[in-house]
């Protein structure tokens, strides 16, 4: 048997969000471990295994699908072909009743939190995970908060998840020193739990007292875009919205620098990627007293209660007024982003993987 540890990367998007973004920049700190990939995207200078290329939420439900198919039927013969004593998946996606043994990452249990019963997450997290957590020789997570859901949900016992902060590219994300637009600025998805509908409604709020747009960077979803499109145009800000929709990594840095701020109100995150991208960008962050958001920020964000327009409306107009709370939450925005990096995420990470191989 090889002491190759074997990653699990069916998952990965041709164009990277939050948990894509989290594996590729693991990959350097996961070198010593000699780990051989299981990807359908070339990896240059990393050892290769070729899976499927179709089976990625870029394919929408039927990707899901494919993916967890081919994970518990055709992932074991690999596993075993290959002689790898462990299997590491930055998702929490891995055989189940197969006799692997694997540890998985879980970045959040939101699909728990805010139930949908026509969503096939929901089913996902309710049957399967319970099962595979059950049989992870160890739990990754991304936040203390996410620990915390797995132990109230699945009961998972402390002892068996280890909380590792995610982190940003601080030669990509960064200062710019720019001049400022007249914007704010929100990245994400337009799910319900990303609190959009508040966000337009305190915006429109804000908007008649000072000249301002907000832009939502993130993919348009059929689900939700269509009921956010129409509550804007009710309000009678369509003018002022602008929808980016998904933009290239290699923009973002430009994007945030000349934001007013990022205003991130989502209900819940397990971790929030943005929050920190736009303090390593000097910045200022409106964003949730909830979840992980505030073990991110510190008190280098403005936290509102997420649930209360009232709180964000106030928190975005004193942004829009103020240049000294501006320049105080770019410093302390600047300083705490300094605390996070991917050095020490991947070498956390190696340091649980290496326990089990």
């Amino acid at each position: 048997m090889t002491d190759s540890l074997l990653v699990n990367l069916s998952f990965l998007l041709a164009q990277p969000t939050g948990t894509s973004t989290y594996a590729l920049n693991l990959l350097p700190w996961l070198r010593p471990l000699n780990p051989t990939l299981l990807s359908a995207q070339p990896l240059p200078t990393y050892n290769c295994y070729s899976v499927p290329a179709n089976q990625t939420a870029e394919q929408g439900a039927k990707g899901h699908f494919l993916r967890l198919a081919w994970t518990q039927w055709q992932l074991p013969k690999i596993y075993r072909s290959l002689g790898s004593p462990l299997l590491f998946s930055p998702i929490p996606e891995a055989p189940i009743f197969l006799g692997c043994r694997y540890i998985v990452t879980v970045h959040d249990l939101i699909p728990i939190r805010f139930p949908n019963q026509r969503s096939p997450l929901t089913a996902y997290f309710r049957y399967y995970v319970p099962q595979l957590l059950a049989q992870a020789q160890h739990i990754l997570c991304n936040s203390l908060a996410t620990a915390r859901d797995l132990n109230d949900f699945f009961q998972v016992s402390a002892q068996k998840i280890t909380p590792i902060l995610l982190a940003h590219d601080s030669q990509h994300f960064t200062d710019l020193k720019l001049p400022k637009q007249n914007y704010f600025l929100y990245i994400g998805r337009h799910n319900t739990y990303k609190n959009l509908g508040r966000l337009v409604s305190a915006f429109a709020a804000v908007q008649r007292q000072f000249e301002t747009e907000l832009w939502i960077a993130g993919p348009l979803d059929r689900r939700y875009t269509p009921e956010l499109m129409a509550q804007i145009q009710e309000l009678g800000v369509t003018n002022q919205v602008k929808f980016l929709e998904y933009v290239p990594s290699n923009e973002l840095p430009k994007l945030l620098n000349q934001a007013l701020a990022l205003v991130f109100p989502s209900l819940w995150e397990g971790f929030g990627l943005p929050v920190l991208e736009a303090m390593a960008c000097g910045t200022p962050v409106i964003t949730s007293n909830l979840s992980s958001l505030p073990e991110v920020t510190g008190d280098a964000a403005l936290l509102i209660d997420p649930y209360n327009v009232a709180e964000l409306v106030d928190a975005m107009r004193a942004i829009a007024s103020d240049a000294t709370l501006r320049s105080r939450l770019r410093t302390a925005g600047l300083a705490r982003a300094s605390q996070f990096s991917w050095a020490k995420t991947g070498q956390a990470t190696n340091e649980v993987l290496k326990l089990y191989l």
